[in-house]
């Protein structure tokens, strides 16, 4: 058994992998899952370099005790989910808390407990969950750079497997107590890969691919080791579909899916200012102020203590959104003739003769725009934003490269709402990814710089 586990524990049943010759049907059943898995994560291969910069634990920062620390490129798909469903726990339970005085008694709770809620979004008959056996001359590590002789005369993830159990339990309540009894499980060596194959074996490798349908490649890129959309979804809604637009689109005669109702947390992309997404409001307004942030190569999370971040939008929210995805270089106006579009978008009056009197009435000197003050005026007049004007934001990125002076600590910007929107900079990245979601946001960091998103 794994140190610190009760051997008389029934709520639990151990499966070794390499205990074959006595395997029942379902443990059987159980290693077809775990190759399913494997391939399901990695494909037919892996580059070693790839599998090893996933090798790591869930390790706190010394400089910030509640921050999660990430050694190489590619786990954030994994990390930056588990650290914003901490966080989401921290502000919901102790807004007031000074973040400097957690104990790591506290942040390891804290960490339990994000586990178990990704974990519970897969709404699983009973929770499978990974551990790794260690050879019992295997050097005790918890930052993932002392390698056991075994496993440096074979390869690292086959090596990883054969070492795998699986334990099952039936309740949420039973993993939480299993996990704070073996925490070691998550923050040594393998820690992070253990709770991915806890999440598939949950949720079954079947219903996983159901959910990907029409995507073949591995959730972790053979080549560059980072984290799939899907991969990332299903750590975040626990689906692993591969959109994050709103409910499910039909493209080319395809059904895509996407997210099907308000997350917990939000996610962010600078991809979508790329214009090679759109997110979703479910993901751009969560129930919790939390979101992931992506840039082209890594997540970072995004938080704050005002609650009324995460406020549903209001009917003119939306509308000013619609109207200004009509307007896509900022402009504040429209053409007139896409005015039908946007009502129909808006879902108000659409009728031909409707939309022609309005364009006369809004656009009254026949200038071929419409300002988006006179859209609002007109249908929305006296709409409150439901976000206050100033508010102070946090933000974290696990890679100790990004963050000044290597210390991974969340810092700190005060944040406005202003009148007009923001022109974007290509230069600053963080508010250019900020204005996905609050197109008049403008930020002023601590440090006088943005926190990085790379």
């Amino acid at each position: 058994m794994l140190n610190g586990s009760n051997e008389n524990e029934t709520s639990s049943s151990s499966i070794a992998l390499e205990n074959k010759d006595n395997m029942s049907a379902g443990t059987a059943t159980l290693e077809r899952e775990l190759s399913s898995t494997r391939r399901l994560l990695w494909g037919d291969h892996v580059k070693e370099d790839v599998f090893r910069r996933w090798a790591q634990g869930f390790q706190f920062s010394s400089d910030e005790p509640s921050a999660l620390i990430q050694q190489e490129g590619g786990p954030c798909a994994a990390i930056a989910p588990v650290q914003g469903f901490l966080l989401k726990i921290l502000l919901s339970e102790t807004p007031g808390h000074s973040l400097q005085d957690l104990t790591s008694e506290k942040c390891n709770s804290l960490l339990v407990r994000a586990v178990c809620t990704i974990l519970s979004q897969c709404l699983a008959s009973k929770y499978n969950v990974a551990v790794y056996r260690k050879n019992d001359t295997e050097a005790e590590t918890s930052t993932g750079l002392n390698v056991s002789a075994e496993e440096q005369s074979c390869d690292a993830i086959d090596y990883f497997h054969r070492r795998m159990e699986v334990h099952s339990f039936q309740t949420l309540s039973e993993v939480e107590a299993f996990y704070t009894r073996n925490i070691r499980i998550l923050k040594d060596k393998y820690g992070v890969l253990l709770l991915l194959y806890s999440v598939i074996l949950s949720k079954g490798v079947s219903t996983v691919e159901a959910e990907l349908s029409e995507l073949s490649d591995p959730l972790i890129h053979s080549t560059y080791g980072y984290g799939s959309q899907g991969l990332i979804n299903l750590m975040l809604t626990g689906r692993a579909v591969a959109h994050v637009w709103d409910h499910d689109q039909v493209v080319g005669g395809l059904r895509l899916r996407g997210i099907e109702r308000q997350n917990d947390i939000g996610f962010l992309t600078i991809m979508e200012h790329m214009q090679y997404c759109t997110v979703g409001s479910f993901y751009k307004n969560p129930k919790h102020p939390v979101w992931v942030l992506a840039s082209e190569t890594h997540l970072t999370v995004l938080f704050s203590f005002e609650r009324r971040l995460a406020a549903p939008e209001t009917v003119g929210e939306s509308a000013e959104r619609i109207f200004r995805s009509f307007d896509p270089e900022g402009n504040n106006f429209i053409p007139s003739a896409a005015l039908q579009d946007v009502l129909c978008a808006a879902d108000l009056v659409s009728e031909p003769e409707y939309v022609e009197l309005m364009r006369r009435k809004l656009d009254s000197e026949n200038l071929g725009i419409i300002l988006l003050s006179a859209f609002m005026d007109e249908f929305f007049p006296g709409c409150e934003r439901g976000a206050p004007d100033t508010f102070t934001l946090h933000h974290y990125n696990g890679l100790s490269r990004s963050n000044p002076g290597g210390r991974v600590v969340y810092r700190t910007g005060r944040a406005a709402l202003l009148e007009c929107p923001m022109r974007a900079a290509t230069t600053d990245p963080m508010l250019t990814c900020l204005q996905t979601k609050w197109p008049s946001i403008d930020v002023v960091w601590d440090e006088g710089q943005s926190p990085s998103l790379n």
